[in-house]
């Protein structure tokens, strides 16, 4: 894969940052990558060379303007400026500028956002069903399809998995998420099944739980992608399927069998409900039968 063409010393240092002191994930630091090289780059044909950290706030309020005229939606702006504050903030800090100007700035997103698309409970069965189990590799994916949809996981989640996170006594799945926060996902006893045949077949061998079949490389979210791209459209599911969609679709199930949202932050490793705060603390076996709630869609 090509590399990006690096940026500014002093945006660099902060993608840096951001990797070995704030441990945010791979995915993460892309997506502020992409949004401080647009920034860069729309700033540039209005202020020349000056640096992002040198603009003042009526610059960065012109550039919101222009932005909300092209049709950009309120939640993206906001993403966007969360973004350039904390690279102004670390400007700041670094002595590159006597201000943070975006210091306490946000924006209200003036829409009401869309819910996420989900499966339905009988497509998820479909998707399931279309998953074939005859070779290996089919196989694999399979349980992809049931880990995606079963545990709610991130793709980025899914493929950090070891053989060794996988607790075969209490069902469980040991969980990297965001920022290296770890979590316990109980899976539903239908994946838990078939999961237990898929590593039977791999002979109890150590390593990433997901594999490559050429060179047993660590599988890549690509790979991830099309297996349920192709579950997708051997389901006859028309509208577009992602690793996404199914962990929507899980969250979705769990709120329409009425499991408490606290209970589904913590499953699906949101640090609150609103995805703001500290973690939720889940007590007793809420979580085991908040996921048992998923065997419709996932059995045969």
């Amino acid at each position: 894969m090509k590399k990006p063409e690096p940026m500014d010393p002093l945006i660099e240092g902060y993608l840096d940052y951001l990797v070995n002191v704030s441990r945010k994930s791979p995915r993460t630091v892309i997506d502020v990558r992409c949004t401080l090289r647009r920034i860069a780059g729309a700033m540039r044909s209005a202020h020349g060379q000056t640096p992002l950290w040198k603009l003042e706030l009526r610059d960065y309020l012109r550039w919101l303007e222009r932005e909300r005229e092209s049709g950009r939606g309120g939640a993206v702006l906001s993403k966007y400026v969360s973004h350039l504050r904390g690279l102004l903030d670390y400007a700041w800090r670094s002595g590159r500028s006597d201000r943070n100007v975006l210091d306490g700035f946000g924006l209200k997103d003036r829409g009401d956002r869309l819910a996420p698309w989900a499966l339905t409970v009988d497509q998820a069965r479909r998707l399931v069903n279309a998953c074939a189990s005859r070779t290996a590799p089919e196989r694999r994916d399979r349980t992809i399809v049931l880990l995606l949809y079963g545990c709610g996981l991130r793709t980025e989640e899914l493929c950090g998995l070891d053989v060794g996170d996988v607790d075969r006594e209490r069902r469980e799945l040991l969980v990297r998420g965001k920022g290296d926060r770890e979590r316990v996902v109980p899976i539903p006893e239908a994946a838990f099944t078939e999961l237990l045949a898929y590593l039977l077949e791999r002979g109890g061998q150590r390593g990433p739980l997901l594999r490559t079949e050429a060179k047993r490389h660590r599988i890549t979210d690509k790979a991830v992608r099309n297996a349920v791209r192709r579950a997708a459209e051997a389901a006859g599911i028309e509208r577009l399927v992602t690793p996404k969609t199914l962990r929507h679709s899980y969250a979705t199930h769990l709120m329409d069998a009425g499991v408490d949202l606290a209970v589904i932050a913590s499953l699906m490793g949101h640090r609150s409900p609103s995805e703001t705060g500290v973690y939720l603390h889940v007590v007793d076996d809420q979580p085991r039968r908040a996921v048992d709630g998923l065997q419709e869609g996932i059995e045969r």
